[in-house]
């Protein structure tokens, strides 16, 4: 997952300094860096899951590789995880708001 992206948010257009993003633009910025961090999410499973297949099957000998790979896909899990957790509290949190 890329945290970086997450925590980095881009709230001016590129082309001109100053002018604010419209609505429509910050949701499809937003959806964008979302869905980037689901691809990359799910890179690391595949990757983990493929490594750990080879390795059942013999076909890779260093333990280490594989242990390391499955921790970090584990890692990028549970931050997601807790990212949508934090964003459901949020959610919740605006409905409670009295107008």
């Amino acid at each position: 997952m890329n945290i970086q992206a997450l925590q980095t948010p881009t709230l001016q257009n590129q082309g001109s300094v100053g002018s604010k993003l419209s609505v429509g633009e910050a949701q499809g910025q937003f959806a964008g860096q979302l869905k980037n961090a689901i691809e990359q999410l799910n890179a690391s499973q595949i990757q983990s899951d493929l490594k750990t297949e080879a390795l059942v099957n013999g076909e890779i000998d260093d333990l280490h590789d594989v242990m390391i790979t499955a921790q970090k896909a584990s890692v990028t899990l549970n931050t997601a995880v807790e990212v949508q957790r934090k964003a459901i509290d949020a959610y919740n949190e605006i409905m409670r708001m009295q107008i």
